[in-house]
């Protein structure tokens, strides 16, 4: 699965955005980080892998409804 995984410090919230298996904790050892998002800027910054992303979606990965929606607005920002 393809989700957010919170750091920074409390009322800080800086996330990367991390290839793990379903059943693992929010914070667990994850496979691979393939971007970041850090919300506390205006506007929020997102940074993603693309074809990290895309492999791991090829190899069966699920993406979370969050990381979903990230992904279709970074996409739809650069065209605009």
């Amino acid at each position: 699965m393809i989700r957010l995984a919170r750091f920074g410090a409390r009322k800080q919230p800086y996330y990367r955005v991390v290839v793990i298996e379903k059943d693992r904790a929010r914070n667990g050892r994850s496979i691979e980080v393939v971007g970041t998002y850090n919300p506390r800027t205006n506007p929020a910054t997102v940074d993603l892998k693309r074809e990290r992303i895309d492999y791991w979606t090829s190899k069966g990965a699920q993406l979370s409804d969050t990381v979903g929606k990230l992904l279709k607005n970074a996409s739809a920002a650069p065209a605009a």
